[in-house]
């Protein structure tokens, strides 16, 4: 026979009072041992969940090389006013940034932590992610960071403006 543990468990005046009323009182600790035991049949276990992620993780990755290999090759064209940059955001401070590059075409990251009200390191990670995710679904980045001077800011990040909607 299994070794059984001993649990304590909360719950509300009224559950206890209906359990009172259905389940006769030598049959109480199988009833909510079953309980336990449906309820938990019914969540899926973490290891499929992890199995089913890395799946996602592979095809995902095996399409982008698809579309990187297609870009390579020149059968998948980037076309003026193809992309919405915003759909790499993942929140509104993603959208902001992306708002102020679209306005200002390119800025710094001292730049934009003054306009956002925040400090630049989390400013770069976002440039930084929201690069890294646009190469990787379109096979070239939205953003892009050049350390040189262009258009009288230096070290500054700039909108791809040929894969951008107008």
């Amino acid at each position: 026979m299994e070794k059984l543990r001993v649990i304590s468990v909360k719950i509300s005046e009224e559950v206890y009072k209906e359990m009172l009323l259905r389940v006769p009182e030598g049959e109480r600790s199988t009833f909510i041992r079953d309980a336990i035991i449906e309820k938990l049949q019914k969540i899926p276990r973490p290891d499929k969940i992890l199995e089913l992620e890395q799946r996602l993780e592979k095809m995902e990755r095996e399409f982008s090389d698809i579309k990187k290999y297609l870009a390579d090759w020149e059968l998948l064209t980037y076309e003026k006013g193809k992309t919405n940059p915003h759909i790499f955001c993942t929140d509104e401070t993603d959208q902001k940034i992306i708002d102020y590059l679209l306005h200002y075409k390119g800025a710094t990251t001292p730049e934009l932590a003054e306009y956002l009200k925040t400090n630049r390191w989390l400013i770069l990670n976002r440039l930084r992610r929201i690069e890294k995710t646009s190469k990787k679904q379109l096979g070239k980045s939205i953003i892009e960071y050049y350390a040189g001077e262009k258009s009288g800011k230096k070290k500054a990040w700039w909108i791809n403006e040929e894969l951008i909607e107008t």
